[in-house]
């Protein structure tokens, strides 16, 4: 762990939480002491999250919305999923009526879709949901048996993609958490920069000469030295793995990130990785891990790249704004005027350039999808990947 004093002016955390955050730090060195005194960023991302138990997603801290750590676009307001389900609606009346989403969270934006999908007349026959955190799948069941108990029979949870799946598949906020390797681009070469224990036992940055898979990947990026950040294989895998098992119907993946040519621009050479905590933000993923989230900006072009190749069509890309507007999101508002007085302000979040209305892109990809998506109508930013 690096230095215990709090640099970063971070609330301190409970002393039950800073015990099972020493827990996951006795398992992460005894990993690295096992595997020669070094352990790839990736894998230590990997545990920091997803360790069961201890990772920040497998454990039981509060992570979303005033009282957790961040909050997401469904915490803000049901309007973002009432909007989002015109378009989920139009991809499984075009292929079935399934829909499955990846990560659910809290399962707030699961019982706002299925509000809005049942309201409209297109409740899906079944609603799967793919997590892999008992404690998120609990919360999630009880959101949505209080919201809409009237579908919790139709809802499943997964613990593995399906087989074989038609339908609509949805991931908001998913891919940013998925492991990346850290690169460093110096005058001798490209390093993958790793996790060494420092003197007085903690976590602290080593590199290492990258291997060739990395290098193979970073040759196809816009990069020169000096240069510091990030690649995502395990999001490119997830959604070329997609390639395979979507027979019909859609991915559309909401997350923060550019295009590659954005991405590693020379203004960006230290890097997109991001820890979230109380809603605060820093840069240091040894503080008390397994206690803050941890997140690097998507690379939309290979996301683009990966189910191209897998098979599958580029059937839009925009940002969120736009994306929003395109399904509605000024109508359901309007249509709202006076019964909330928060929901101009929260949908001004969803919009606003400044706000999450920019920084957040939507990538739609499919297979037997033959009409444009209605998310994409206007303001398709394809050309830009």
């Amino acid at each position: 762990m690096s230095d215990r004093e709090n640099p970063t002016a971070l609330p301190l955390p409970l002393p039950d939480a800073q015990a099972a955050s020493l827990t996951l730090c006795g398992r992460v060195a005894e990993r690295i002491s096992a595997i020669g005194g070094w352990m790839p960023f990736a894998e230590f991302m990997n545990m920091a999250l997803y360790l069961p138990g201890l990772g920040y997603y497998a454990g039981g801290a509060h992570k979303f919305g005033e009282v957790g750590d961040f909050t997401t676009a469904p915490e803000l307001t049901p309007l973002f999923g009432q909007a989002l389900a015109r378009q989920i609606a139009q991809v499984t009346t075009a292929s079935a009526p399934v829909v499955l989403e990846a990560g659910a969270g809290s399962g707030r934006l699961a019982a706002d879709l299925l509000n809005a999908l049942d309201a409209a007349g297109h409740a899906p026959d079944r609603y799967l949901i793919l997590e892999l955190s008992a404690e998120l799948r609990a919360r999630q069941q009880e959101t949505i048996e209080r919201e809409m108990p009237q579908l919790s029979n139709r809802v499943e949870w997964l613990d593995t993609l399906p087989e074989s799946f038609s339908g609509c598949v949805l991931a908001n906020e998913l891919l940013d958490a998925m492991p990346v390797h850290a690169l460093a681009w110096r005058d001798g070469g490209v390093f993958e920069r790793g996790v060494a224990l420092d003197e007085r036992g903690g976590f602290a940055w080593s590199e290492r000469p990258a291997p060739g898979f990395l290098i193979a990947a970073a040759a196809e990026l816009p990069v020169a030295s000096p240069f510091e950040g990030e690649i995502g294989l395990a999001a490119r895998a997830w959604v070329a793995e997609w390639g395979r098992r979507l027979k019909k119907g859609a991915l559309l993946l909401i997350d923060y990130g550019l295009p590659r040519h954005e991405l590693y621009h020379p203004q960006r050479n230290r890097g997109t990785l991001r820890c979230h905590y109380r809603h605060r933000s820093f840069d240091d993923p040894f503080w008390w891990p397994g206690l803050s989230d941890i997140t690097t900006h998507v690379d939309f072009t290979a996301v683009a790249e990966a189910g191209f190749e897998a098979g599958l069509d580029v059937l839009g890309y925009a940002n969120q704004s736009t994306f929003l507007m395109n399904c509605g999101i000024g109508e359901l508002l309007a249509a709202r005027r006076g019964e909330n007085p928060k929901s101009a302000g929260a949908v001004n979040l969803l919009l606003a350039p400044g706000e999450m209305g920019e920084i957040f892109k939507v990538i739609a990809l499919g297979r037997g999808i033959e009409a444009p998506l209605l998310g994409f109508a206007r303001g398709d930013r394809l050309h830009t990947l």
